[in-house]
């Protein structure tokens, strides 16, 4: 039977779980992932635009954790969907596999972002029909 009182991952009479993360692989702060080098192409365009996402819900400090991750989930899929764009345009075609990976990408992609409340705006890009209508009455 588990203890309560014990630490989490201790079991009464055995070894602590040591399986967890260490120090060292853990998430720091301005770290996409443990362990990886911030400095590549890839890093910074995901790291960019995970703040742009950020932003646009208020800044870090007004989303919660399941946010934050969703939003990393979905700066992923964008540099991943922009890299797919490039080959289809050095290309100058898309084979039909990476087509149905564009795809499915896209929709996870909105999907999440719907999830979070990020969702298309309509701009004015003129006046109305009935606007027009009455000027030429006029």
């Amino acid at each position: 039977m588990l203890n309560m009182s014990m630490d989490a991952g201790t079991r009464a009479g055995s070894e602590p779980d040591r399986s967890r993360a260490s120090p060292r692989t853990r998430v720091r702060a301005g770290q996409l992932l443990p362990g990886v080098d911030g400095r590549s192409a890839w890093t910074r365009k995901a790291a960019s635009q995970i703040r742009a996402y950020l932003t646009d819900l208020g800044g870090i400090e007004n989303c919660s954790t399941a946010e934050r991750s969703i939003v990393r989930r979905v700066a992923t899929l964008e540099v991943e969907l922009e890299r797919l764009e490039e080959r289809f345009a050095t290309a100058g075609e898309a084979s039909v596999e990476d087509l149905e990976t564009y795809q499915r990408c896209a929709n996870s992609q909105r999907r999440l972002l719907e999830a979070i409340g990020i969702e298309r705006r309509a701009r004015e890009v003129g006046p109305s029909f009935g606007v027009i209508e009455q000027e030429v009455a006029e």
